[in-house]
């Protein structure tokens, strides 16, 4: 079966490419979906239903943004899906701090907890933006292309988050002070 679709100019098979693609891909969505929802387990399986999703509806991608960002974009909107369905549950991974003195691993957990606690507070789009770019390294072009936006906004948006999360950090640091 043919796709009307094209990366660089040329036709793909879905049912041969598809497999290619799942594993050029399903890492970078996985990640991307890890820390969107902090949840390794729903992340997986949401990286299966957007592969799904993307064979499903391959002939509407235009090719006008990546395909990791196109298959970004759906993993997003099945997220959101899943907590219109479902009270979000947030979770940190089991070992946030690097092996060391327990004093400095305790204080680093505590500052993890509450960049991950203020992180989760952010609006969107600016916590979507501050995780693609800070976690999932895309690029400003990449976020941008997924929101439809410029990448002037992209850069506008994450230097915004970014400002909100220290002003955050340091306001919660002060008050245990």
């Amino acid at each position: 079966m043919k796709a009307a679709f094209s990366t660089n100019g040329k036709e793909v098979d879905t049912t041969a490419d598809m497999d290619n693609i799942y594993r050029e891909f399903s890492g970078t969505v996985t990640a991307y979906l890890t820390r969107l929802c902090g949840n390794a387990e729903l992340a997986r399986e949401l990286t299966q239903e957007t592969f799904y999703q993307a064979v499903k509806s391959i002939h509407c991608f235009d090719g006008k943004s990546s395909l990791g960002t196109w298959l970004c974009g759906i993993a997003r909107h099945l997220y959101y899906d899943a907590m219109r369905q479902k009270k979000p549950t947030a979770q940190l991974p089991e070992d946030l701090a690097a092996p060391g003195d327990f004093t400095e691993q305790l204080v680093r957990k505590d500052q993890a907890m509450i960049a991950h606690r203020v992180l989760h507070m952010l609006e969107e789009p600016y916590r979507e933006v501050f995780t693609l770019r800070t976690f999932c390294d895309l690029s400003h072009a990449q976020i941008a292309g997924l929101f439809g936006k410029s990448e002037a906004w992209s850069r506008v948006t994450y230097y915004r988050a970014r400002q909100m999360l220290q002003d955050a950090m340091k306001e919660r640091n002060d008050e245990k002070e």
